[in-house]
């Protein structure tokens, strides 16, 4: 039985054919579900993301602001980037059907591929990792968001660094911030690597490119028009939640508020700090330990979190996992993350635990948070010569 599992788990065809299955599975959901959600006696369908996304285009190349409510259209405020919305022209050509099924096949494929292009992993360990974010990535289909997208972005980039293709490597870190600003992060991931000048140059000619796409549509005024509409948006939208965060569990567990800027500083702060070991930076080992900082910090210390931005968190969470050495620690914090992180959003998860626990006091960012400190304990006490606690070849 064993043999067969670790079989199935290495044979990247069955799994790249389940992604995608499931990716259509989390689409026909969507568009088949017979009951619509209400606001203020408006109806709208529940694939609602997808047609926010998609509408937007639409405002784009109508001059229109795209950072302003439209509750005859949909329900919610578009929270991207204008690029974002021109790129996504691509998929508000066709219809619904036939969109949203190319977009969550896109967010499952890339995702797939960022984890098969990681060097230095087994078939077998790729597999495991792919397994393991199978739950948090159908959720985010299931809700047609881009964070499985982010993550493959971000965990591509490192791929692609590791294999000095260094500006494709930038281009993937520059679109995940013209999708989510908060994938800046990712940059620092350049501390890792030589010939930084040209990390520099090829991030400044790729934010370039992807800034002018908007401009195919519309015209230079209306373009600065709307990134401050961007801005005044992101701004009211920065103090209306806490999300499943670090600042949403201090929050819910003290009563208290705290400043958002302090709490993003000092992770901040804390994220870097395992920096200055500049001798561990020739380290595979090391340098992987840092982008599963940077998946789970993403989300953690983003205000904004939801259950279905923890695709990104719970990618690291299992890159991290799988390349541990198994210990009783490692064991314990990887199965409060599944159960806590993964589950709880789930029907199997019981409600009463959910509703009256685990949403409340944002306990489904709670083992992550305790990852991400484990990750910066083993980055601080790295030691080159005595990498033991990973099982990476």
């Amino acid at each position: 039985m064993k043999n067969k599992l670790t079989t199935l788990l290495s044979n990247y065809r069955v799994l790249t054919i389940i992604f995608v299955l499931f990716a259509i599975g989390a689409s026909f959901q969507s568009l088949k579900s017979k009951s619509q959600f209400t606001v203020a006696e408006r109806h709208y369908t529940h694939y609602n993301n997808y047609i926010i996304f998609k509408n937007s285009y639409h405002h784009l190349v109508n001059d229109q602001d795209l950072y302003v409510l439209y509750p005859e259209e949909q329900h919610d405020l578009f929270k991207y980037t204008p690029s974002f919305a021109a790129f996504f022209g691509i998929f508000a050509a066709l219809p619904d059907w036939l969109g949203l099924n190319l977009w969550n096949i896109l967010n499952a494929l890339l995702f797939l591929g960022a984890i098969y292009y990681l060097p230095k992993l087994t078939r077998y360990q790729q597999g495991l990792i792919l397994i393991i974010s199978l739950i948090e990535l159908m959720t985010s289909m299931q809700n047609e968001q881009s964070n499985a997208i982010m993550a493959g972005l971000i965990i591509l980039s490192f791929g692609l660094l590791e294999k000095n293709n260094y500006f494709f490597a930038t281009l993937c870190l520059v679109l995940s911030v013209y999708i989510k600003l908060f994938g800046i992060i990712g940059f620092a991931l350049f501390l890792f690597y030589p010939k930084k000048w040209k990390l520099a140059l090829y991030s400044l000619l790729s934010a370039i490119l992807v800034f002018l796409v908007p401009l195919i549509f519309i015209d230079f005024e209306q373009y600065i028009y709307l990134f401050k509409s961007f801005g005044n948006m992101l701004s009211n939208d920065h103090s209306s939640s806490f999300g499943y965060s670090v600042l949403g569990m201090l929050n819910s567990w003290f009563g208290m508020e705290f400043n958002k800027l302090v709490i993003v500083i000092t992770g901040l702060v804390l994220f870097i700090f395992p920096f200055y070991k500049t001798k561990a930076y020739s380290d595979y080992t090391f340098r992987m330990m840092a982008l599963f900082s940077v998946l789970i910090w993403v989300v953690i210390f983003n205000h904004k979190a939801e259950s279905p931005t923890f695709i990104i968190a719970i990618a690291g969470v299992a890159l991290w996992f799988v390349t541990s050495e198994k210990t009783v620690l490692t064991i314990a914090l990887f199965i409060g993350a599944f159960v806590l992180t993964s589950l709880s959003p789930t029907d199997i998860f019981p409600r009463f635990l959910r509703e009256t626990f685990v949403n409340p006091y944002s306990l489904k960012a709670l083992p992550c948070i305790l990852i991400w400190l484990k990750i910066l304990y083993n980055m601080v006490t790295f030691n080159n010569s005595k990498s033991y606690d990973y099982q990476i070849s």
